[in-house]
């Protein structure tokens, strides 16, 4: 396979990944396990660069919390 025909395997996994999920927290965290660019995770869920990053920020507070209470 090309690195076209790879990258577009890799995008088409990952929409399959998220079609399920509700919250952009939670896709983020799934496509983070698969070492997707921040771009390309905007581009499966549909917003902007800056909300995945937003995303990530919340889901690093929620992991604090709950080592906190553990």
């Amino acid at each position: 396979m090309t690195d076209i025909q790879d990258n577009a395997v890799r995008l088409m996994l990952a929409y399959l990944c998220v079609g399920a999920e509700k919250t952009l927290e939670r896709k983020v965290e799934l496509l983070d396990r698969f070492k997707i660019v921040d771009s390309e995770i905007a581009a499966v869920c549909g917003c902007a660069l800056q909300s995945i990053r937003n995303a990530r920020q919340q889901n690093k507070k929620i992991a604090k919390k709950t080592k906190k209470t553990k």
